[in-house]
């Protein structure tokens, strides 16, 4: 099996690994790790050859692109504060306690690179945490924290980490220069996200074609990571202020086929990158074994006893930083954001997995200091970290599901139900006030009038058929089962239209450019 054959299979098991989950009732990122750990126990399997220094431009980009399409500046603003202790703090206590156990059991580790190895185990996945609680029916006031935290504890743990990598490398820190670092990265990356997202919002409306459009969405995401990066910012700040940029200002409400056919891509793209960025994962078990040759029984000692202050570190944060953060939410009444019992802190605990980022920034350690010296401990510190990924993604992914069900921490059903229902009233009215507006300008015929003014009303039913309920219900069901009839008939009508045109495309002399067009205007009559 050659490389290219490896990411073929990859990209298989990325799509199987979706409904096999769902069917076992387990997160596809840890079949996808656990697929890859089996591939790499097969002799004729062969050993990943990606250069680290792309691993993270290539993989990142576009899963937190993705991601932050599932949220929104309001959602983080209304978290900002848990999600700052857990992304900002929380990374730094954690990178700090793993150095000092790490300096202390492995002999020869210097600072530096026990801070390295903290940095770079310190950050939990976004996309395990985003894919994991996603599929968990967890309330959304923990899934936004989860998402919050996943997305922008990498920039801290990235910094975090070329700091002790350069004083490692070089033998010299301050602590001046590094905090001056950091707030420039920052600044960087957000002027960067920034710059580049009103310019795609710009180019978006020079495009026009939905084609364009999606296929520009793909480009910015890298184009933002690289940029920041070349100019010495954090390219995944960068990606998350382009991101949330084009998701609050880049939407046209009418333009219905960029959106749908937009939603689909990028499921697609998460779907596909995620299976290949947890399967790779699971492959670098081939370093893991090399490295530990002789050695199981030291490395896999130091590895358990870092993989515990990882996990007990986030418990002993969690607990007073939930409280504390309860309490600044209570006097602004922010209280449905946070998590509002011990068991939902529980399970915030036990879904702080290491993934992705861990991964790369591992395999990117320089394998030699500016003296020429072999980098101190780098087999070691890869093996650990390895370590811990596999132990926080495959134990506590596996057992995350059965955690969830045995604590009984649910959605609120009949909460969202109910900001459902507001919502299709709020669209039924906007459709009566817009009918009315035409009215006044328009001569309508009085059945035309109330045939429409029907129609505004079955928005809202359509949406949410329990506002009957408190109308004329009966009528109400009545005229949606009439509804339903006709887009049956409507539906079938379609269908048969479209067979025709397309049995026409395999006619002699018929322009397959002609047949397609017709039958995407049928397609996206049949979407109306």
């Amino acid at each position: 099996m050659d490389q290219l054959a490896l990411l073929f299979v990859l990209l298989l098991g990325a799509v199987v690994s979706v409904p096999v989950g769902d069917r076992l009732r387990l997160p596809a990122p840890v079949l996808m790790t656990l697929l890859g750990i089996v591939l790499a126990l097969l002799e004729f399997v062969p050993n990943v050859d990606i250069p680290p220094d792309l691993i993270l431009p290539l993989l990142l980009p576009p899963l937190l692109y993705a991601a932050v399409r599932r949220t929104s500046w309001r959602q983080f603003t209304a978290n900002v504060r848990p999600i700052l202790l857990l992304a900002v703090a929380l990374v730094f206590v954690t990178m700090v306690c793993v150095a000092a156990v790490a300096h202390a059991i492995v002999p020869g580790l210097p600072l530096a690179a026990a801070l390295a190895l903290g940095a770079l185990v310190a950050p939990p996945d976004p996309v395990a945490a985003t894919a994991v609680a996603g599929q968990l029916g967890l309330p959304r006031r923990l899934v936004s924290i989860l998402e919050g935290e996943g997305l922008f504890n990498d920039v801290t743990a990235i910094v975090l980490y070329h700091v002790a990598i350069a004083a490692a490398v070089s033998g010299t820190f301050s602590p001046w220069e590094a905090g001056g670092q950091l707030v420039l990265s920052a600044v960087v990356a957000v002027a960067v996200g920034l710059a580049l997202g009103w310019g795609a919002n710009k180019l978006m409306d020079v495009l026009g074609d939905a084609t364009l459009q999606i296929s520009l969405t793909l480009l910015v995401p890298y184009a933002s990571y690289v940029l920041a990066e070349e100019l010495h910012g954090s390219g995944v700040l960068a990606v998350l202020t382009t991101a949330l940029f084009l998701a609050e200002y880049a939407s046209d409400p009418d333009d219905v086929l960029t959106r749908l056919a937009g939603h689909t891509f990028w499921d697609i793209v998460d779907t596909l990158v995620t299976g290949v960025a947890f399967g790779l994962i699971g492959l670098e078990l081939h370093n893991a074994i090399r490295t530990a040759s002789g050695r199981w029984g030291e490395l896999l000692g130091w590895s358990a006893a870092i993989v515990g202050v990882v996990v007990l570190v986030r418990l002993a944060w969690l607990l007073p930083a939930t409280w504390l953060t309860k309490r600044l939410h209570a006097r602004r009444d922010y209280d449905e954001e946070i998590p509002t019992s011990w068991r939902e802190t529980v399970v915030m605990w036990w879904a702080g997995m290491r993934g992705v980022a861990s991964v790369a920034l591992a395999l990117a350690i320089p394998l030699r200091t500016e003296s020429g010296a072999p980098f101190p401990n780098r087999n070691e510190i890869v093996f650990v970290a390895f370590g811990v990924i596999m132990a926080t993604l495959v134990l506590q992914g596996l057992s995350l599901p059965w955690l969830v069900r045995r604590l009984g921490v649910r959605a609120d059903t009949a909460r969202e139900q109910e900001f459902e229902r507001a919502l299709a009233v709020r669209a039924a009215k906007a459709a009566k006030r817009r009918l009315r507006e035409i009215e006044e300008v328009e001569e309508l015929p009085d059945e035309m009038s109330e045939r429409m003014l029907r129609r505004a009303s079955d928005i809202g039913w359509r949406i949410s058929p329990e506002l009957g309920e408190d109308e004329r219900r009966e009528g109400h069901e009545q005229r949606a089962r009439r509804v339903r009839r006709l887009r049956r008939i409507e539906g079938e009508m379609l269908s048969a239209a479209r067979h025709e045109v397309l049995a026409a495309r395999s006619e002699v002399g018929a322009d397959p450019e002609v047949v397609d067009r017709v039958l995407r205007q049928l397609d996206v009559r049949s979407l109306r």
